[in-house]
């Protein structure tokens, strides 16, 4: 039996009762929360994507808790060594953690191109990865503009460069995967927790699974099979 056979794949309702357990009675914040997702996804980035190669990164971050998760993985990358990171964040917020985000990365003086900046060319010849942290397992219904947009940009037919999505290709069901058969196809996927049940669709090269701060009694209560995270690791390749 392979690993990934052997992991757990949770639906939408399991993955919201364990994030609000976390943040409830096991007391997490979502500003930790999120802090260990980030630098998870930005770990796994490194593991196959060296900064010596693949240094030009955008970032397309939503207006919810998978964009802080890409917030937070833009810093982090940064510090590893990409001295090209660009963050799209069209739909800023004013609360207090995302507006700290945001500040930490301008210190960094990462650029946030516009979508008119970023559809003057292809995304290849602009970025070497493009990170998806647009929408994540609670999005329902079809993306609006300009997220629609920068979308279309990073499917198939438009030959992007390597697509990194974060717990959830965005588009995608969270249970049944792309329902329309003309979505994402991300070479890598950074799955959060526990990967969720549309990751059986995923048909790309790198599986990652990050977010390391499950306690034992979540993990017994939901039966969550998760692998062991080596040393210090904060993601394993499932």
């Amino acid at each position: 039996m392979t690993m990934s056979s052997s992991i757990s794949y949770i639906g939408q309702d399991q993955a919201k009762a364990v994030d609000e357990e976390l943040m409830g009675s096991l007391g997490f914040s979502i500003d930790q929360l999120m802090e260990l997702a980030g630098l998870s996804v930005a770990s796994s980035i490194l593991a196959e994507y060296p900064p010596s190669q693949y240094s030009r990164v955008l970032i397309v971050a939503g207006p919810g808790n998978n964009g802080g998760d890409g917030l937070v993985a833009a810093r982090h990358l940064h510090h590893f060594g990409y001295k090209g990171v660009q963050l799209f964040y069209p739909k800023q917020t004013d609360k207090p953690l995302y507006k700290g985000l945001v500040t930490q990365l301008r210190s960094l003086n990462i650029p946030m191109p516009s979508i008119d900046d970023i559809k003057s060319q292809p995304l290849r010849d602009q970025f070497d990865i493009v990170v998806d942290s647009i929408f994540g397992f609670g999005f329902t219904g079809a993306p609006r503009p300009p997220f629609d947009q920068i979308i279309e940009m990073m499917k198939p037919s438009s030959n992007p460069p390597p697509i990194v999505a974060v717990d959830a290709p965005s588009g995608w069901h969270v249970e049944n995967g792309d329902e329309s058969g003309d979505g994402l196809r991300p070479d890598m996927l950074v799955s959060l927790t526990a990967p969720k049940l549309g990751a059986k669709h995923f048909g790309g090269k790198h599986h990652y699974i990050g977010g390391r701060f499950v306690p034992p009694q979540i993990a017994e209560k939901y039966k969550l099979t998760i692998p062991a995270y080596p040393g210090a690791a904060q993601c394993v390749r499932i």
